[in-house]
């Protein structure tokens, strides 16, 4: 052999051996991570491969699947009543991906999740038989929430308080998510992410707004734990005319500076008098009105399970006093979602304690063993059950002789406050009108936040206990009633 055919020969044999090495690399070192990489169709077709399992709903499911005759994907998600439980399911879309359950869940639904494989399933590789999410929501409180919103731009949240499970979660406008489950609905998703994707926009979660007079429940909870009130019949010697602290600017109440000079805190919420409010807030500071915020879930992230929630917010820079005066009303910076302000009355009705709120019961195997249990979520103390006491007895009188009488449940008792919350530069935008509230009869209890974003109401009759109170008022009698 010459010597250029040798090392022809010795170049060659090291050319196969650099490619038996990279084979060996990326079959024992890369192969998973390509396999997972979200790149890889062959993922997405494996996913729609075969039925997705479901989310169920009051021991029925709300999801289903059906064959498409394509040539990559053998099914596609179907939804029943899609628009109405579109803020729970979220959507599961060959071209778009997923978003909420479908999303939080989706190896469990399309069978890749490693606990539902068999000893079979492994040897195999085979894809497991699809799991099933079972969720806490209420069919009559969700439907009640859902009829009462058409009409109206805005979102509803309700609550155990005792167990806290998620009840209903209601957004207007929402949408179907079949429309978009296809490989080919481009025009469907084009359509639903007009005007900034707000029909598919979760407001009960993830758009923190101002609070409004709602927010003062959390005020008067932080004057009471630290013994700024110990009556809610004593005079608090709040003046109105009241001027904000730290300015020249007076605050005005909508009941009017007779009606709210001097009164005490119980007729303070009742009329909603902001005097009150804002002074309790500038004399408690802004340490201690934010500590009694974030027990309630202010400034934090909190996994529902559905996603994580955006979180409402109380500001946590150094503000000034007029500032501060201002978040005791619910202004300035503070912003909640509804899922928030059902947390608050939820700890208000439970005695002063927060159970975790959670919108999954159970996540199982297609035999119906439990993979995942929420029956016994955290819970903690946040408040004394003498200043839940308190704040119950205070908020009923809002539901019987203030602007919450709207929300009356016959034979029940309820506790409410209503909220109005101005908006954009110089308020140029309608107002917020907010209600929340919690009613309990013969054992059962539930906690609700209503906020309305727009409607066809004149901008001079917007208000919490005229917009928002009904719909409350027919969540809790779906429940209640029942």
């Amino acid at each position: 052999m010459n010597k250029t055919i040798r090392r022809a020969s010795v170049f060659c044999l090291l050319l196969v051996l650099a490619l038996l090495l990279r084979v060996t690399w990326v079959q024992a070192y890369q192969g998973q991570a390509l396999a997972d990489n979200e790149n890889n169709r062959r993922n997405l077709i494996g996913q729609y491969e075969n039925p997705l399992g479901n989310i169920i709903v009051g021991g029925e499911a709300i999801t289903g699947s059906v064959r498409t005759g394509g040539k990559d994907f053998g099914y596609k998600r179907t939804y029943v009543d899609g628009p109405l439980y579109a803020p729970i399911t979220g959507f599961s879309s060959q071209a778009f991906g997923t978003s909420m359950l479908e999303g939080v869940y989706k190896n469990v639904l399309n069978g890749s999740d490693s606990r539902l494989k068999t000893v079979m399933d492994l040897l195999t590789n085979k894809r497991a038989d699809p799991g099933n999410v079972l969720t806490t929501i209420d069919k009559g409180v969700q439907k009640a929430a859902y009829d009462a919103l058409q009409g109206k731009q805005g979102s509803a949240v309700a609550i155990d308080p005792a167990t806290g499970e998620i009840l209903a979660m209601v957004n207007n406008p929402s949408f179907d998510p079949g429309r978009i489950s296809g490989a080919n609905d481009e025009e469907a998703w084009k359509e639903l992410s007009a005007d900034q994707g707000k029909a598919m926009e979760n407001v009960a979660l993830r758009k923190p707004q101002a609070p409004g007079s709602t927010f003062k429940l959390v005020t008067l909870a932080a004057a009471i734990e630290n013994g700024l009130v110990t009556n809610l019949d004593a005079p608090t010697g709040t003046p109105d005319p009241y001027t904000i602290p730290g300015t020249r600017t007076q605050l005005p109440s909508e009941a009017g500076s007779a009606a709210c000079n001097n009164v005490s805190p119980r007729t303070a919420l009742r009329l909603s008098c902001n005097n009150v409010f804002a002074e309790l807030a500038s004399k408690l500071g802004q340490d201690k009105m934010r500590a009694m915020a974030e027990k309630l879930g202010f400034n934090a992230n909190v996994l529902t399970p559905v996603t994580t929630r955006v979180p409402s917010k109380y500001p946590t820079a150094k503000m000034s006093v007029d500032q501060v005066a201002l978040t005791g009303i619910g202004q300035f910076d503070v912003q909640a979602t509804p899922l928030q302000m059902a947390m608050v009355t939820a700890a208000i009705e439970n005695g002063g304690k927060l159970v975790a709120p959670h919108t999954v019961s159970e996540v199982t195997d297609a035999g119906g063993d439990v993979l995942e249990s929420f029956k016994d979520p955290k819970s903690e103390q946040v408040m004394s059950a003498r200043t839940a006491s308190m704040l119950q007895d205070a908020m009923r009188t809002v539901a019987t002789e203030g602007g919450g009488k709207p929300a009356q449940v016959a034979g029940a008792e309820v506790g409410g406050k209503t909220g109005t919350a101005q908006r954009g530069v110089k308020n140029s935008l309608p107002p917020l009108a907010w209600f929340t509230s919690y009613g309990k009869l013969d054992g059962k209890q539930i906690a609700v936040a209503v906020m309305i974003e727009n409607s066809d109401t004149d901008r001079s009759e917007i208000g919490g206990g005229k917009l928002a109170a009904p719909i409350a008022q027919k969540m809790m009698a779906a429940w209640l009633k029942k």
